[in-house]
């Protein structure tokens, strides 16, 4: 094992990782990027289709943003938004954002991350509420198979099984069904049988609990680490008027979706959502520093501001919100993404992308190939006809990511699938060697099996 990977197991405990994979093969000590590459310190380097987390879509090394970056350090590297006080480029950024956002007014709150941004939100509505007399209103209601984040409040939102590791979910955090067609729905069920399904059993959730305790559900218009999976056909209008009727606000959590993956600035646009909120981060500064942000539409503004007015302040926030640095990185990011080509070039291959990653339904064991605009997972099944997984003492989609490692492709595991999600600026010929590079993986890891 090299040097740096070895003072890497000793020294840094990593998030996510798989421990037994780590043990076997070490880890990738990575010293710099090119464009869509990273490159480690051995030289070698690896077409990443995972934009870094679902980020870096502008690539490793954009000069513009790197500039705009030093450019700002120059001038007022750091600050907070505390006390009335805020940079004047963060204010520009949240003009910016507005102007974007599907709200004609509204406010920005920053955080340093999306977990960050969704907590927030939490408190935001519990806060609201008491100020408008309903203490009780504190539930939340997500989905299975949500990720919402990684504090106490958005693990328990977050309805994966490895949560109970930390005894959660918190009491009041509710897990409404997933929206997956292929794995959900019942023998013979249609898929707008199912969407209705989906939308009688959230209203009997809200009842049997009682909408006047229920403070909002969050969804992600595509749930990405969930696996990649697109709502059902119809599925976002047909809950939007039972959260209306009960008064539940709906919170889009754009956190993966914002800012041109699907091809689109929302993902709430593609799904006509229509939230009161949206949760924004990753892509906000393109993966060039760390920032979330809160993106409030006026109703929910003008709520909060009454609440905050009523004790005297908003008495929540990160030494870092709305740091003059991650705003000036910000609007150059946006900048690039909606004019330089970023978003269009999104639209334009997303065929090309769609009909490479379908290819794989004819493989024996691509149970499903879903996605859409830059994002796709192949799920891995033991058989196709029953949909069986296969065992998880095989780890299959852990061991098709490491032999790609090995072919020089980074791709996600993600439960029982395979993810691809690049970033934004890969041309048609680099799309081609990544699926190539996939092709060529799993043609590996199953004659293996096979054998």
């Amino acid at each position: 094992m090299h040097a740096w990977e070895k003072q890497g197991m000793e020294n840094v405990f990593p998030g996510f990782s798989d421990f037994a994979s780590l043990d076997e093969i070490g880890p990738i000590v990575l010293s710099h990027g090119e464009g869509i590459y990273v490159v480690d310190v051995d030289g070698k380097r690896y077409l990443d289709a995972n934009s870094g987390l679902w980020n870096n879509v502008a690539g490793f090394n954009h000069q513009g943003i790197i500039d705009a970056l030093c450019a700002q350090a120059q001038r007022f590297p750091g600050y907070h938004s505390f006390f009335g006080r805020v940079a004047d480029v963060t204010v520009e950024l949240s003009q910016r954002l507005i102007a974007l956002s599907p709200f004609e007014d509204g406010k920005v709150y920053y955080t340093n991350s999306g977990s960050e941004a969704n907590d927030t939100m939490v408190k935001m509505l519990w806060m609201i509420n008491r100020a408008k007399g309903e203490p009780g209103r504190r539930k939340i209601i997500t989905r299975q198979n949500a990720y919402h984040g990684v504090t106490v409040a958005t693990s328990s939102m977050t309805a994966k099984p490895y949560n109970a590791e930390f005894g959660l979910p918190l009491p009041g955090f509710l897990h409404a069904d997933c929206p997956h067609f292929w794995r959900n729905g019942l023998p013979g069920e249609s898929e707008d049988a199912f969407t209705a399904r989906m939308a009688r059993n959230l209203e009997d959730l809200i009842e049997r609990e009682g909408p006047e305790t229920i403070a909002g559900m969050f969804a992600e218009p595509v749930q990405g680490a969930g696996g990649v999976i697109p709502p059902s056909k119809g599925y976002f209008q047909a809950i939007r008027p039972i959260l209306r009727k009960y008064g539940i606000p709906l919170i889009a959590d754009e956190v993966i979706c914002g800012f041109g993956r699907l091809g689109a600035m929302w993902g709430s646009d593609v799904y006509g959502i229509e939230p009161d909120a949206i949760i924004a981060s990753k892509c906000i500064t393109a993966g060039y520093y760390p920032m979330g942000a809160v993106i409030l539409g006026k109703g929910l503004s003008d709520a909060l501001m009454e609440a905050s007015d009523r004790f005297g302040e908003f008495p929540h926030g990160f030494t870092a919100s709305g740091s003059p640095l991650g705003s000036a990185v910000a609007l150059k990011a946006l900048d690039v993404i909606e004019n330089e080509g970023l978003i269009d070039n999104v639209r334009a291959l997303t065929p090309h992308f769609q009909e490479r990653l379908q290819r794989f339904n004819d493989r024996p064991h691509a149970g499903e190939t879903r996605g859409i605009g830059f994002m796709g997972a192949i799920e891995i099944v033991a058989d196709k006809v029953t949909k069986t997984p296969f065992d998880s003492k095989i780890g299959i989609s852990e061991r098709i990511a490491n032999k790609a490692i090995q072919n020089g492709l980074i791709c996600r595991p993600l439960g029982a699938s395979v993810v691809l999600a690049p970033p934004f600026i890969m041309t048609r010929a680099e799309m081609d060697e990544m699926f190539d590079l996939l092709e060529k993986t799993f043609d590996a890891v199953f004659a293996e099996i096979r054998a």
